[in-house]
């Protein structure tokens, strides 16, 4: 339950930025930037992104973005979905790339205490072939997902416990990217 009070049926974030759409267009517009755009001199594909969001959200325990960005990034990689649950259950065994395990690391070290990103684990995502816009990006998708994931967390947002509930959502974000939804909007269109 809320702990303040929340459209009805509205999931996550998506609940919170109809609440504060003054507040949510930033945070919208924020993860369009970091898992659409991304650096000029990033090389990480979108898929890679949402794969990150899903990686730090897990990490952090909140369940409603880790599934939400999984099916994102699922969608995004195909053919290829199986990676990310993957990655999301073993990341140093999972068939991704040595550049992203290597991102991957730098984003779990800003999650937990961003001081402890040090020179060595930074030169090792270079010598795997990590952009400065590579390590950038990684850097503030995990930094703004620990926000992101406290606030969904933080006020008890409705978190859907059926995992086929966010396939939906993982298509919406993987083809729309992410849009301010509206107050009168029925439910079914606010899903993460």
């Amino acid at each position: 339950m809320p702990h303040i009070p929340l459209p009805d049926g509205v999931p996550g974030i998506r609940s919170l930025v109809i609440y504060r759409p003054d507040t949510g267009q930033h945070l919208y517009a924020l993860a369009q930037a970091l898992l659409r755009a991304g650096s000029p001199d990033s090389t990480l594909a979108n898929a890679e992104r949402e794969l990150i969001a899903a990686f730090v959200s897990k990490q952090n325990q909140t369940d409603f973005c880790m599934m939400s960005h999984a099916a994102a990034s699922r969608y995004l990689y195909a053919d290829q979905r199986d990676l990310v649950d993957q990655t999301l259950a073993d990341t140093e065994t999972s068939p991704i790339s040595a550049k992203l395990k290597a991102l991957l690391i730098i984003a779990d070290h800003v999650r937990a205490d961003a001081r402890t990103v040090s020179e060595e684990l930074v030169a090792a995502a270079r010598a795997e072939g990590a952009t400065d816009g590579d390590i950038h990006d990684t850097v503030l998708i995990a930094a703004s997902f620990c926000m992101y994931n406290r606030y969904v967390d933080g006020l008890a947002t409705l978190t859907p416990t059926d995992p086929a509930a966010y396939d939906a959502m993982g298509e919406r974000m993987g083809t729309m990217g992410y849009q301010l939804p509206t107050p009168q909007a029925s439910p079914a269109t606010h899903l993460s």
